[in-house]
């Protein structure tokens, strides 16, 4: 069953569906998780979008097993292995404003949340002049110790999408700019 939820978090009111149900007291417990969830997930993005690191690892823990698959593709990745590595991910953005984090929809289990978004920054990125960055997001937290922890991530800047025939010139490795 399909139902709508609103929740606000930092940046304003989010509007999500959620799939599957939770009805009675276990809703409101579920509604409170997604919110709580949504505005953690949005602090984050927002410090990242800065270069704020500690912001954004205040805002979002990882699992020990946690897996990232990033906007630039490659191979799947764990955890930053080490302070220098963290610092090194916060430098690569700057001057981050206007960042916005649009709740798509969501799904859940009793220890997994899952939240689909749209990531939204004016911001520099690597060696990129400020721009408008956007991605598709996929954020899996799991419920460790009693705390909502980011299992895994998948980004992607295709926002916009891409035609088949650059979809394929991708899959094949046949680009000719990277």
């Amino acid at each position: 069953m399909f139902h709508q939820i609103w929740a606000a978090c930092a940046a304003g009111v989010a509007t999500f569906g959620a799939l599957g149900t939770v009805d009675g007291p276990s809703r409101l417990k579920a509604d409170a998780d997604v919110a709580e969830l949504v505005n953690r997930a949005s602090e984050a993005h927002a410090s990242l979008m800065r270069g704020d690191i500690a912001g954004y690892r205040k805002a979002i823990r990882v699992t020990p097993d946690f897996t990232l698959l990033d906007p630039f593709g490659g191979e799947p990745r764990g955890a930053p292995s080490s302070e220098e590595h963290w610092a090194r991910i916060g430098r690569f953005f700057r001057d981050g404003r206007a960042a916005r984090f649009e709740l798509i929809g969501t799904y859940r289990s009793a220890d997994l949340l899952v939240l689909v978004a749209k990531e939204t920054a004016h911001v520099a990125v690597g060696s990129l002049p400020a721009q408008e960055w956007s991605l598709r997001v996929t954020l899996v937290f799991r419920r460790d110790d009693g705390e909502w922890r980011l299992a895994h991530r998948h980004a992607d800047p295709l926002v916009k999408g891409v035609s088949l025939s650059e979809a394929g010139r991708i899959t094949l490795g046949t680009r000719t700019e990277r």
